[in-house]
This record gives C-alpha cells, sequence and structure tokens, in this order.
C-alpha cells in the first residue's frame, strides 16, 4: 500500500497535540521515515508500524525539531534488537553534521551495531533519493536558514505525487517540485525570513497547479490561523487542509 502519514505537523515548538513536523513514507516493501523528532520509536509504535520496518531514513535539514531524534532511534533500534541495515539521505551538509552528532555518543561503534549507510543527495533540482520501479523520491534545494531540501514523492504503480516542501520561504524551486502533483505538503509558519505563510503557500500551490494543499510546520495555537485560511482560499480554489499528526494519505 501506498501511504504518506503526517506523525507530527507542527512548527519547532512543539505541543500536546502537535510534534514537530515529520512524515513516514510506504510503499510496497519500502518504509521511509523523513526527518525525525521527540522520540521515534514511540511515535512509529503509535502509527502501527515495527520499528524493524523502517528501512530508510530521509533528512531533509540539520535544524533540530528535524534531526534532535536521530540518535535516539538508532539507539533505541539496537536495544530493541535490530539486524537490518538502515539508510540514511541528505544533503551533504546534513549528512556530515548528523555523523558528527553520533559520534558524540560514539554510537555507531557500540558491539553489533547493525550497519547503517550514509548518502549524500546532490545539490540541485529534482536530484534523485530513492529510485525504484515503485517508488521514486526526488529532492530540491529550498530556501531556508540553512541547506534544506524539499521532496517529490512519485508513487508509480499508482499514478500519484505528493510534494513536501520542507522548512522554506515562497520560492520557485517549490513550484517546480509541486508541479501537478496531487497534493503539495507545504509548510505555514508565517511569512518571515525562511518561513511561509497560509497565503503564500496557496499562491505556491496555484502556480504548481497542484490538486490540494495540506497545510504543516504550523500552530494550532496561532490565533490568526483561520483568517489566514480564508484569505489561502480566495487564491487557491482547490481543497486546502490543515494536516494534523496521525494523518493518513492513502493512495491505494
Amino acid at each position: 500500500m501506498a501511504k504518506v502519514m503526517i506523525l507530527g505537523s507542527g512548527f519547532a515548538v512543539p505541543d500536546e497535540v502537535q510534534d514537530n513536523t515529520h512524515l513516514l513514507v510506504t510503499q510496497g516493501d519500502r518504509t521511509i521515515l523523513v526527518d525525525t523528532a521527540s522520540n521515534p520509536i514511540l511515535k512509529l509504535r503509535r502509527a502501527g508500524v515495527a520499528f524493524d520496518a523502517l528501512t530508510d531514513l530521509v533528512l531533509t535539514h540539520f535544524h533540530p525539531d528535524h534531526v534532535s531524534g536521530v540518535p535516539l532511534l538508532l539507539m533505541g533500534m539496537w536495544l530493541l534488537g535490530r539486524k537490518r541495515p538502515l539508510d540514511i539521505y541528505g544533503l551533504e551538509h546534513t549528512i556530515r553534521r548528523v555523523q558528527a552528532m553520533l559520534d558524540l555518543y560514539e554510537l555507531l561503534s557500540w558491539p553489533n551495531f547493525y550497519t547503517v549507510s550514509f548518502h549524500v543527495v546532490a545539490d540541485g533540482e529534482m536530484m534523485p533519493v530513492i529510485e525504484r520501479e515503485d517508488l521514486r523520491i526526488l529532492a530540491s534545494p529550498v530556501r531556508h536558514l540553512i541547506p534544506t531540501m524539499g521532496l517529490r514523492f512519485e508513487f508509480i504503480p499508482q499514478s500519484k505525487v505528493v510534494a513536501y516542501s520542507c522548512d522554506t520561504e515562497p520560492c520557485e524551486e517549490v513550484v517546480r517540485l509541486a508541479y501537478r502533483a496531487d497534493i503539495l505538503i507545504h509548510e505555514a509558519a508565517g511569512a518571515s525570513i525562511g518561513h511561509t505563510s497560509p497565503q503564500q503557500a496557496a499562491e505556491i500551490a496555484r502556480r504548481a497547479e497542484t490538486r490540494a494543499l495540506y497545510l504543516i510546520h504550523y500552530s494550532q495555537m496561532n490565533v490568526a490561523l483561520m483568517k489566514a485560511l480564508d484569505e489561502a482560499r480566495q487564491i487557491y480554489p482547490e481543497p486546502i487542509c490543515l494536516t494534523q499528526d496521525f494523518l493518513p494519505l492513502d493512495f491505494g
């Protein structure tokens, strides 16, 4: 079954309802975690995913709300007896820093630690991350405070496409990344350096000709959110939804 599950929908400061933004992507025998915050083992368990089913970890950028759970995830799976390898993907800026973080814990030198392989994603538009017969993941650079990549998930047998902006200001790279996608998952933390408002996300979705817009990386405590959402719906004629933690997007 092809699926994207929103494990966390909130911005950098989580609360009791919204965890930091991260996603789970499944297709065939691949289970891919996109970013990892809080305690990933607990989130996977609540999502009904066995820790040993996880095949890949894609890290969009090296900010704490997106990578702080990496040591806990790797340690937890080792303690639970994981043997199968794990592949980790990211931009060079991200991978080098994640490796340095893991070196501080000396995790990968623990006895009988499973194989962890790091893969640097090329810095450019529509660069391949994972390519399989049934799933293609592409990355493009977006405009955040540090090197960051947005993602495009192409579920090939289902002929479905989901684009994910990650943390970014409005930019042409996301328009191209999301072009004619079935769903654009776009951040909506607010118009500021490195971030986007709901209205700006709606304009991106309109220009990309996507079929639906799902807003993520926002706060439900934002009192101006509903007004911004109403204004966004005046810009973009297709459905606009607010993501929630553990929201499943199924594609059959």
